[in-house]
């Protein structure tokens, strides 16, 4: 299999899709291709092989998903980028209130297979505007697909999907992710929904981890086997559906659980994994569940205070002797 970046798998999934349908549109090209790890002249090819698809529109990032929620409804596949996931706090009501209810609203007659894309994530220097990790507030709107991938090859397969998909979906790339390299299948793929990943089989102890935290759980893991801790990660790739049966099942393997997620603790997506595992598989549980997230603070432009309220693989360790010691 090709070795490629997260970034470029990314736009070749976009470009795969521009040439299988001629009802999609991308909308935000150039937020999304520039800096993204490819060469000037790949960018270049892909404006000049659709010049009338690659549409660079006016910061109005409200007008612009009604636009394509518009579009959307009317039998187009839009691939909307916002930029910073931030820029897209400007769009929540267009988001939340058309896009996400269309086809209830509608009995069903309507749909609206639209691609929503945001960079997100501590970045480093991002400060409190361009720092957001807004997962779990998608994860709280019903009707929405979210999609958070891990790998190159997810990154690749699941953008397939979300294109493909006939809901509206919401797909959150993590900005340190970019330069990530991996092996990314051949050919037409895709990656389906509500299928989580086993990224490392373990014995001992469940690191149910999304996006960037699934590189810092692996760490994580390659450390405690040091000590001979072995520790199970899961990528659920999806949170909107989620692998609910895999997750369960590596807990009734390990009997303890870590969640390890870059947003907010309060009401996060670690916050509702530990929520469901504590319904469906306490019996399993042979200690406490522990969180990995950030402290519900803004984030600071000082090095030391992001360093400080940053998950990574120190924290995941520490949770995971925390909870091995119970």
């Amino acid at each position: 299999m090709p070795i490629k970046s997260f970034a470029v798998a990314m736009i070749d999934a976009l470009a795969h899709s521009l040439r299988s349908d001629p009802n999609v549109v991308l909308i935000g090209a150039h937020s999304f291709l520039s800096d993204r790890g490819l060469r000037p002249e790949d960018e270049r090819a892909l404006w000049d092989a659709f010049p009338d698809r690659l549409i660079d529109p006016p910061t109005s990032e409200g007008v612009c998903t009604s636009l394509v929620t518009g579009a959307a409804m009317a039998g187009m596949r839009p691939f909307l980028n916002y930029g910073t996931a931030t820029f897209a706090f400007e769009a929540f009501n267009q988001i939340m209130s058309e896009a996400a209810n269309v086809s209830l609203m509608s009995g069903g007659q309507l749909r609206a297979p639209m691609t929503l894309h945001m960079f997100a994530g501590i970045r480093g220097g991002g400060a409190g505007q361009h720092s957001s990790s807004p997962q779990a507030m998608y994860a709280n709107s019903a009707g929405l697909e979210l999609v958070l991938p891990a790998s190159p090859a997810d990154a690749q397969g699941l953008l397939r999907s979300a294109i493909k998909s006939d809901n509206p979906t919401v797909v959150i790339t993590h900005t340190r992710l970019l330069s990530m390299t991996g092996e990314v299948p051949d050919g037409d793929f895709s990656t389906p929904f509500g299928q989580a990943r086993i990224a490392r089989e373990g014995r001992d102890v469940t690191i149910v981890a999304t996006s960037l935290m699934v590189r810092e759980a692996l760490k994580a893991a390659e450390a405690l086997a040091q000590d001979g801790v072995e520790a199970e990660v899961i990528d659920p790739r999806t949170i909107i559906p989620l692998d609910t049966a895999a997750i369960c099942t590596s807990v009734r393997k390990t009997g303890r659980l870590v969640t390890v997620d870059e947003g907010n603790a309060l009401c996060s997506i670690g916050s509702e994994i530990a929520a469901l595992v504590a319904e469906q598989a306490f019996d399993a549980l042979k200690a406490p569940i522990v969180r990995v997230a950030r402290p519900p603070v803004p984030i600071a432009f000082s090095p030391p205070l992001e360093a400080y309220v940053t998950p990574n693989a120190d924290k995941v360790v520490a949770a995971v002797r925390k909870t091995m010691q119970a």
